[in-house]
């Protein structure tokens, strides 16, 4: 048996390489470190990141399964891996705005009417920048717990209510906002999806500032604020249908960037011990073994969800996937800290043992990839109802 990618498939491979070569800015080419919490300063969308991403669309290297229209090339499910796993092992971001492209265009795409249809473009190429309102002070992970309240008019909505940690509120020209418009129905049941614009009287932004000095979420606040009825996306009190389609979206590629940040992570835990001169320790060389093999284990198990999902199938793999490599990410983290000693806590540049504080900052932001995009508590709740048949508890 020969497991190899067919020459159609190499052959487009070797254009995406080109196209790379020849058009990565400076900025990007030595690669994103999640790590370095001072990534992108206090510009959330950097002119040459706007720049790049307009690029990719125009080149139908945006989303190349969609059509040349919405920035892509129609190719196959295989030719999309390999083009997410080449963006990964370069550690090249497509957008620094991932709501746009990765789970509004795909809902409105598959849920918005034609006229809801036609701000897809814009969001996937980035000229339209959005944000997602979902979490609320009492409704993170658990969204069907929102409160956020729309009340339903012939003709509009009129909502009051908060949502927090809403990345880009800041300097979004729209948001898919996440509404109940049923409080007599089931939690589940009663929420719908409404576009709002963010220049609307009774909207109010408040940014919050990370530790590191970047503002990148916001809370926001609506007063009467009042979204015409034609904003509604979907069915009304059908918005749980919707987060169940744009989480899957954002699962089904993510796990090739967490894999790929896993293995270069892993890779500087390698470099690291041979620094230190630790290399040839066998405990040293037996944790190390084992992150890698895990993070082998993971990459394997996200092509197998992947083909189930390119296929139509659900994918109950990426539920783990997002939990796993999260938290193995913090794990590795960690031990670098370890492997440093009393370095491991320092980051002033003149003290921090060569590493620049890389592994203190990788630590403590992975405990931020254990929430975004669904906690893990919430990920084993998913696991153990929908994978392992498991009953709800009391």
């Amino acid at each position: 048996m020969q497991l190899a990618w067919n020459p159609k498939d190499e052959a487009f491979r070797a254009e995406l390489v080109a196209f790379l070569d020849e058009h990565v800015p400076a900025e990007a080419a030595e690669g994103f470190d999640y790590a370095d919490a001072t990534n992108g300063g206090e510009e959330l969308l950097p002119d040459w990141a706007r720049a790049w991403q307009a690029k990719l669309f125009d080149h139908g290297w945006m989303v190349p399964g969609y059509p040349p229209e919405l920035g892509g090339r129609n190719c196959t499910p295989v030719q999309t891996l390999i083009y997410l796993e080449e963006m990964a092992s370069r550690r090249v971001l497509r957008s620094f705005h991932f709501p746009g492209y990765a789970i509004v265009a795909p809902s409105l795409l598959e849920f918005g009417t034609d006229a809801q249809k036609e701000l897809a473009p814009a969001a996937i190429r980035g000229d339209t920048v959005w944000c997602i309102g979902m979490s609320e002070p009492n409704a993170g992970s658990d969204l069907a717990g929102l409160q956020t309240r729309a009340d339903v008019y012939d003709d509009r909505f009129v909502i009051n209510g908060q949502k927090v940690w809403t990345s880009y509120a800041m300097i979004s020209q729209k948001c898919f906002c996440y509404v109940r418009t049923d409080p007599t129905a089931p939690k589940h049941r009663g929420i719908s999806l409404v576009i709002l614009d963010m220049d609307t009287p009774g909207i109010e932004i408040r940014p919050l500032r990370h530790l590191s000095g970047v503002s990148g979420f916001a809370e926001v606040f609506f007063t009467d604020v009042e979204v015409p009825r034609d904003n509604l996306v979907g069915e009304l009190n059908g918005g749980w249908r919707i987060t169940q389609g744009s989480l899957a979206h954002e699962r089904a590629g993510l796990w090739v960037d967490g894999v790929a940040r896993l293995e270069t992570t892993i890779g500087g835990l390698v470099d690291l011990a041979r620094r230190l001169g630790v290399d040839h320790d066998a405990t040293v060389r037996r944790r190390i073994a084992t992150l890698s093999e895990r993070a082998a284990s993971l990459r394997s198990l996200g092509y197998k969800g992947f083909a189930s999902f390119a296929q139509g199938s659900s994918a109950p793999e990426h539920s783990f996937m997002k939990m796993a490599t999260s938290e193995l990410s913090k794990e590795c983290f960690e031990y670098g800290i370890e492997l440093q000693g009393t370095y491991g806590v320092v980051i002033d540049p003149e003290w921090a043992d060569g590493e620049n504080g890389r592994w203190a900052h990788g630590f403590l932001t992975s405990f931020a990839g254990t929430i975004a995009g669904g906690s893990s508590e919430i990920q084993r709740n998913i696991i153990a109802q929908r994978v392992l048949g498991l009953p709800r508890g009391a």
